[in-house]
């Protein structure tokens, strides 16, 4: 498994008890106001907020949420803010690279917080440029096991522009490029495979081996900037051996939690320019 897929997986344990303390929610459902705003609100004709709508719904957004973040971001319902796309760079500990992106309506509040989360964690911000070459953008889709295989998933979403598919443990992940990922989502929709999540993320194409106080620097790090309302995604390249990640579960900490798939809602369905459960 590579570094990217390790830290993958360490991500989507951490995401999985952000969403049980409903810390996801207020940043799924800015992401979903914005997507509104910026392509209207109808999803059948709006991939993005087709996607940011269907992850919400799999981290369990309850619809009246959903559907009044839609029409605030549309402007059939008054109340919607103006937020503005961020993105700064800084180092965590050790030399890890951090690519932070946030969405905001006070771009001087944003990036306090952000300075503040990095240097009172042992981090700093980077001058703009000096991370963020290290970092690729790729679409990326995690689908869970069940009765899938690799040989079986590559079947389905090769001719969609598939590029790779990583083992994490419980689920797939399926990269490709940024601009093919809704094809790939669509390829595994008309094939009736169920999956988490479908969104343009960045991978890291240089990492920094961590040992176990070294992992736990950079958790500490991200889960102070993630404190931030305003900070939407952290990405890091450190590369998280197997033997850490373990002990990591052990300690309950460093933003790792049971795997998931045992408890995760149903999938989302597309009904009437919508979704539904």
């Amino acid at each position: 498994m590579s570094g990217h897929s390790k830290w993958a997986t360490t991500k989507h344990k951490k995401a999985a008890i952000d969403a049980k303390r409903g810390k996801l929610f207020a940043k799924l459902i800015k992401n979903i106001e914005v997507a509104a705003r910026t392509g209207g609100g109808d999803p059948l004709g709006n991939p993005t907020l087709w996607d940011a709508i269907y992850k919400a719904k799999k981290s369990s957004v309850p619809n009246d949420n959903i559907d009044r973040a839609v029409k605030r971001g549309s402007g059939a319902e008054a109340g919607g803010a103006e937020y503005k796309e961020i993105t700064y760079e800084g180092y965590a500990p050790n030399g890890v690279a951090l690519y932070i992106q946030c969405l905001t309506d006070n771009r001087n509040r944003a990036a306090a917080e952000v300075r503040t989360a990095l240097t009172r964690n042992g981090g700093n911000l980077a001058d703009p440029g000096s991370v963020a070459y290290m970092f690729t953008r790729k679409g990326v889709v995690i689908v869970p096991k069940g009765s899938h295989t690799e040989d079986t998933l590559l079947e389905v979403v090769l001719d969609a522009g598939a590029e790779e598919i990583n083992d994490l443990g419980d689920s797939f992940e399926i990269v490709s490029e940024a601009s093919d990922f809704v094809e790939v989502r669509k390829a595994l929709q008309a094939a009736g495979i169920d999956y988490d999540s479908a969104e343009a993320t960045f991978i890291p194409s240089v990492e920094v081996p961590l040992d176990l106080e070294g992992a736990r620097k950079m958790m500490r790090v991200i889960d102070a900037l993630e404190d931030s309302d305003d900070v939407q995604n952290v990405w890091a390249n450190g590369d998280v051996s197997d033997e850490v990640l373990a002990q990591l579960d052990e300690e309950g900490g460093g933003g790792t939690a049971p795997r998931r798939g045992a408890s995760s809602p149903s999938a989302p369905r597309l009904n009437h320019g919508g979704l539904e459960r």
